[in-house]
């Protein structure tokens, strides 16, 4: 995990005026009421889902990008990743930062949409990163994750603290597996924001 944050340029995946703060370990505007969270915090989530190559996974409130990307670099070329962000504004710069890293490194295919990440459909994934909080866990998602995977998630009340939880899915169901301790992330809300830009 430490050897793919080393080898990710974060400075790709925040707005140019930022770019001198990139590598401090805090958390950053990246606009539209949007944070890319600190490194450590990626890194403690990344890690609990326990990714493996070929894995396909899902990546909800994408952001700028920089999660998808180094989830993109730890399943491999032969893994995926669906990254879907409700703002429309920040679709076209995280695009470029994607397509920056991709040319970067061998990174497995990352499929960005503007959408409700909350109502996905696309089959089932081996593993889910939410990088927005949930005040409970909606049941569509839990439905999502195949048995084996794995779901970590920011959940608790919007505009306050919350646990970082590891869901892990079993044959019998969906079961806690751990807490990473306290976050503040923001919200995790249904629909879309206007604002990408035009095809």
């Amino acid at each position: 995990m430490i050897a793919a944050i080393a080898a990710l340029p974060r400075h790709w995946f925040v707005p140019a005026e930022a770019r001198a703060l990139a590598y401090d370990d805090e958390a950053m505007a990246i606009g539209v009421g949007q944070t890319i969270s600190q490194p450590r915090v990626v890194a403690a989530m990344l890690t609990a889902l326990k990714l493996k190559p070929g894995m396909r996974v899902l990546d909800l409130g994408a952001g700028s990008g920089y999660a998808a990307a180094l989830l993109a670099k730890l399943v491999g070329p032969s893994g995926s990743i669906l990254a879907i962000e409700r703002q429309g504004a920040l679709i076209e710069r995280t695009s470029i930062a994607l397509a920056a890293a991709a040319e970067h490194d061998a990174l497995s295919k990352v499929d960005l949409r503007h959408g409700d990440g909350l109502v996905v459909s696309d089959g089932n994934f081996n593993a889910i990163h939410v990088a927005c909080a949930l005040e409970s866990m909606p049941e569509n998602l839990l439905q999502r994750l195949a048995v084996g995977g794995r779901l970590v998630a920011p959940v608790g009340p919007h505009g306050g603290v919350q646990k970082l939880v590891v869901l892990h899915a079993t044959a019998q169901g969906v079961v806690a597996e751990s807490d990473l301790g306290e976050v503040l992330f923001v919200p995790g809300l249904p629909g879309t924001v206007d604002g990408a830009p035009s095809a």
